[in-house]
């Protein structure tokens, strides 16, 4: 099975080795995984501060770079989502609107797609560690994307997993919310950090980068001994622990 990797900005930008892991966990499941060079943002910042005709050129760059694929698969729930919005955004527009809800219908989160269209619910993992999930708002409440995260931990071997405190809040991240309305993005975090603390885990799981990223940093203030990691990373492990230089 080919697929085609969305490795989105934050992974690209800031966190490479959740890619490379995605790589390789597809990889293993048997998947022939192809990287279009052509691939750009999918617009998603641009499209929710309002500058939708911007936005349109992203999202047309991208259609153009996953037109063939088999399947797009997305280490984001919240870039995979915006995939399916491309369609309202082209609905002056046949040929676009056409060529969009093509490509929103082959577009997965990975969960998502390892879960629902290879069936898998054991990677083969092995990982020992106590973990707790953050269930990103965009993955859970637009993507659908639920239990295929849990599915899949709750089959790593040597994983302990301990449920999050009100775990469908947001952190805080919400893209440029945490720019905009940053006092309240702070108190969200901060929130979602001490949940995390109540736990007892040691490890923060999660499949939106830029949660990750938020949550990271603002643990790393606080001085709160949170190792935070990308589902990638995890399901990807094959030995005792994963470290990676965000700690």
């Amino acid at each position: 099975m080919k697929v085609s990797l969305f490795a989105t900005c934050l992974v690209d930008m800031f966190q490479t080795n959740v890619g490379k892991a995605t790589v390789e966990l597809l990889e293993h499941l048997g998947c022939e995984v192809i990287f279009p060079k052509e691939q750009i943002c999918c617009g998603q910042p641009a499209y929710n501060s309002g500058y939708v005709n911007e936005a349109k050129e992203a999202m047309k760059n991208m259609i153009k770079a996953f037109d063939g694929a088999e399947y797009v698969v997305c280490p984001s729930g919240s870039c995979a989502y915006m995939f399916r919005e491309y369609e309202k955004v082209f609905v002056n527009d046949v040929e676009w609107a056409s060529r969009a809800k093509q490509l929103a219908e082959k577009t997965y989160e990975l969960t998502q797609f390892i879960v629902e269209v290879l069936d898998i619910t054991d990677v083969g993992a092995s990982f020992n560690g106590n973990v707790t999930y953050h269930m990103s708002c965009h993955m859970t409440r637009l993507l659908g994307v639920k239990s295929a995260p849990l599915m899949l931990l709750e089959n790593v071997k040597g994983l302990t997993y301990t449920e999050l405190p009100n775990k469908t809040t947001c952190c805080g991240f919400g893209g440029t919310f945490s720019v905009k309305m940053t006092p309240i993005s702070e108190q969200m975090v901060d929130e979602k950090v001490q949940h995390i603390i109540e736990t007892g885990a040691t490890y923060l799981v999660g499949a939106d980068e830029g949660c990750l990223m938020n949550i990271r940093g603002r643990a790393e203030r606080l001085g709160a001994h949170i190792q935070v990691l990308h589902i990638a990373e995890i399901l990807n492990s094959r030995k005792a622990e994963v470290h990676t230089s965000c700690q």
